[in-house]
């Protein structure tokens, strides 16, 4: 058996049954497929057993601990010479097991690939897919360009030589960030990573914003949790999301400050203040707009990206300040730091 394919899964049966399916549709079969049910009050071994006489399938059930350990877990019951690692909300064109093994034939130790929308998945799916790539809010970095420094796989789509895996110990107990520690415990280790553009997924992420919200809040607090595991890893990229928000909040207090003067003092003379601040949140969002319109051809799909894009890069920003306050300048550990909401 050359590969195995690991899948933690919370409360997610009807995405695994999707998973599964395009899985049945791979061109390459030399695979095994892992289910860990990390806990789930709605378990998906009904749908395992849908597919247990088509798929080299394997269910396990196990109390909640979190994507990382659930990963580790599956790992200790693989028997690939490589393990790749899937959310539970992608699906796999046809292809893709093919282009994993084109891609691994020189020595590499780990491996990650992009993600994209499909064409079935809802607008507000798309829109977040969108703000979650684009240049305009991401730089592009999850957009499955190759990069000219180190690449760092993520644990929605990646691949790691199961013997370098066992080595460096597998996933941490991170709930958050906790693919992003592993890839840079592997390069730093010494070995060989590589975006593999063609081995590419479709991603769902979350369905409505309040979830999304939550998501990147979480990937905010992440960032300073690892730059204190991994010094010198926190960027300017990682940094622009906090200041985006900083911006943004101080625009609207100007103008709210402004909107309060006018009531008390000349009119004219605060008129600038009010309204002028909305100038720059205005056309960042008609650029989202153009910009998402244009890539997903839909304008509901562009209008959507402005609120999307808007969580993504505040949400992120006020999960990091949170995160800052606490780690940097109360100085408070990362596991009772957070311990409520962030690990168990």
């Amino acid at each position: 058996m050359k590969y195995s394919i690991i899948v933690p899964v919370f409360n997610r049966p009807d995405e695994v049954d999707e998973l599964l399916e395009s899985l049945c549709q791979q061109t390459l079969k030399d695979f095994e497929v892992i289910i860990v049910e990390d806990g789930s009050k709605k378990p998906c071994k009904d749908v395992c057993d849908k597919y247990a006489d088509i798929l080299d399938l394997h269910y396990y059930y196990k109390d909640n601990s979190g994507p990382g350990q659930s990963r580790n877990y599956g790992a200790v019951r693989a028997s690939g010479e490589w393990l790749i690692v899937l959310d539970s909300d992608v699906v796999l064109p046809e292809g893709y097991m093919q282009a994993v093994a084109d891609g691994t034939r020189d020595g590499l130790s780990a491996w990650g690939g992009p993600d994209a929308a499909h064409e079935s998945f809802t607008p507000v799916q798309k829109a977040i897919s969108y703000s979650m790539t684009s240049f305009f809010t991401t730089g592009g970095i999850r957009g499955g360009k190759a990069k000219l420094d180190k690449f760092f796989p993520r644990s929605y789509n990646m691949g790691i030589l199961r013997d370098v895996y066992q080595q460096l110990g597998g996933f941490s107990k991170m709930r958050f960030g906790e693919d992003i520690d592993f890839s840079y415990r592997i390069v730093e280790a010494g070995y060989q990573t590589r975006l593999i553009p063609e081995a590419w997924v479709w991603h769902k992420r979350r369905t409505d914003f309040r979830k999304f919200f939550r998501q990147v809040y979480n990937s905010g607090i992440a960032r300073i949790n690892l730059m204190k595991r991994h010094p010198g890893t926190l960027k300017l990229v990682h940094l622009l999301p906090t200041v985006f928000t900083a911006g943004v909040i101080g625009l609207v207090l100007i103008s709210a400050v402004g909107r309060a003067l006018m009531h008390y003092v000349d009119r004219e003379q605060f008129y600038w203040m009010c309204f002028a601040p909305w100038i720059p949140i205005i056309l960042y969002s008609v650029i989202i707009f153009i910009d998402s319109t244009i890539k997903n051809r839909s304008l509901y799909v562009g209008l959507l990206s402005i609120p999307a894009a808007f969580t993504q890069l505040m949400g992120y920003g006020l999960g990091f300040i949170e995160s800052w306050w606490k780690r940097c300048v109360l100085k408070q550990d990362e596991f009772t730091a957070f311990e409520k909401n962030f690990y168990k």
